[in-house]
Formats: C-alpha cells, sequence, structure tokens
C-alpha cells in the first residue's frame, strides 16, 4: 500500500524549516528535499508554500539567505538560522510538545 501525503498543521511549517536549517544552511529545494526525506514522504512541501514561508522568516530575522552556487553550479539562495531563529526554534519546539500533549490527553480520555 503506498504511502499517504499529509496536510502539514497550520503553524507548523516554519518550525519545520527552522528546524530543517538548524545542523546546516541549505537552499529552497534543499529544505523541502530534507524535510520530504525525514518525514519518508509524509510531508512535501511545494514551492508556493516553501518560498513565501522563507521570505516571512528572513524578514522577520529568523534566518538569513545569500547567494552562493550549487554542488551542480547553479546560482541559489542558501538560509542559515539566526540566533533569533534558534530561540524562535525552542519557543515553537515547546509549543508543539504542549500541542502534542494536549492532542494525546484527549485521544485517550473515555
Amino acid at each position: 500500500m503506498a504511502k499517504r501525503q499529509a496536510e502539514i498543521m497550520k503553524g507548523t511549517l516554519d518550525l519545520l524549516v527552522l528546524k530543517t536549517l538548524e545542523p546546516e544552511p541549505r537552499h529552497g529545494v534543499g529544505v523541502s528535499d530534507r524535510i520530504r526525506q525525514i518525514t519518508n514522504g509524509t510531508f512535501v512541501v511545494r514551492p508556493g508554500s516553501l518560498f513565501p514561508a522563507l521570505h516571512r522568516l528572513e524578514q522577520d530575522g529568523f534566518i538569513k539567505g545569500e547567494w552562493s552556487e550549487t554542488p551542480e553550479g547553479r546560482r541559489a539562495r542558501y538560509y542559515r538560522i539566526t540566533t533569533a531563529g534558534q530561540r524562535q526554534l525552542s519557543t515553537e519546539k515547546k509549543n508543539w510538545a504542549r500541542i502534542v500533549l494536549a492532542i494525546g490527553q484527549i485521544l485517550e480520555a473515555e
């Protein structure tokens, strides 16, 4: 049976992007590919969602982008998480843990 893709819950895309950029800078397609890889294809972030999120995160100061060359020789904008982005990631992880706990409580309730 083929795996189904799942919709990313509203408000979680920023968390996924920041977490993906935490270990190393990546270009937009690299961010999308890494999210798909880590989730075994459950989440596929399309350019129409990803690039507005990257621009918003950069505008908010959570990531910084700069132009560079890919290993294939193409020009791409690479993004890295900033100190403010690290703080935001920590906050978002705590919020996500609260949400998971609350949903778990609802699912376990009789």
